[in-house]
């Protein structure tokens, strides 16, 4: 069966997705692929006038919440964990005062990384959206005051000459004792049950595979990376890659639910479906 699959080229997509997409594990799907970055795959999932949603695609939680209604979310593939949120950042330093008057930079509207910037800083004026690997450039030529990196930008804002104004993650748990739920796979309601189970088995054989077999992955990674530094890919890996990533479990579905929870009570969304798991449903 032929599926469209939409994720990132970030390295801890291409990582996991790779045994899957180029055959070294056993399944019965062929995809159609779209590479692109994450705020682009989630405004394809939420505008159903394009008439291209996928059957499968990555998406930010914070984009989830706005189209649980047609997705659900797979037990695999999810970047979640501690000490991994989005970064925001400047060249200058800057005082909590200055704060509601910047200019800044973020990766797209439906990032969870603009929802975690409003959370934080609920006075801030509507940021501007640029391609996440474009903010750092951007703050450094002085176009914006202010911005959130995501991926990379982690491990590489400070060599740049950029400051940390505050870790998004890190407020996120001290306020919440959560984790920071930012992105997951999701696959389609309209899928048929088998259809849906039998992906989310493979997914989670190819990250498996991807986690048993480090180096099998590398080419595909480095072919889609931003950051081409075998350091930086391995980090970002290892920081995104995780053990939610191969099954959400219980501690997981907790910081999800509450992060979706958030999302409706800050009337982002009207309504969350009581069923979000794709392991949840059986027809």
């Amino acid at each position: 069966m032929k599926l469209t699959l939409g994720f990132s080229p970030c390295p801890n997509d291409t990582f996991i997705f790779d045994a899957l997409v180029n055959n070294k594990i056993e399944h019965d799907f062929s995809f159609d692929i779209t590479i692109a970055d994450v705020e682009e795959l989630n405004s394809i999932a939420l505008d159903e006038q394009l008439g291209k949603q996928f059957d499968i695609t990555k998406m930010s939680y914070h984009a989830y919440a706005c189209a649980a209604s047609q997705y659900l979310v797979c037990d695999s593939g999810s970047a979640l964990g501690r000490g991994n949120g989005p970064l925001f950042v400047s060249k200058m330093k800057i005082y909590p005062d200055e704060i509601p008057y910047l200019k800044i930079a973020v990766p797209g509207i439906y990032t969870t990384a603009a929802f975690l910037l409003k959370y934080v800083f609920p006075t801030i004026k509507e940021p501007e959206v640029y391609l996440f690997s474009d903010i750092e450039d951007v703050v450094l030529s002085n176009e914006v005051d202010a911005g959130v990196l995501i991926h990379e930008g982690r491990f590489t804002y400070k060599n740049k000459g950029l400051r940390l104004i505050k870790d998004l993650g890190e407020c996120w748990e001290l306020f919440t004792k959560q984790r920071v739920p930012l992105g997951c796979i999701a696959i389609n309601r309209n899928l048929p049950e088998d259809v849906r189970q039998s992906f989310s088995q493979a997914l989670k054989d190819s990250v498996l595979f991807a986690l048993a077999n480090p180096a099998s992955s590398r080419d595909y990674v480095k072919k889609h990376a931003q950051e081409q530094a075998d350091e930086i890919i391995s980090r970002h890996i290892e920081l995104f890659v995780n053990k939610y990533t191969v099954s959400l479990g219980d501690e997981g579905r907790n910081a999800v639910d509450f992060f979706l929870n958030e999302t409706k009570r800050l009337e982002i969304v009207n309504y969350i479906p009581e069923i979000i798991y794709a392991d949840d449903i059986r027809t």
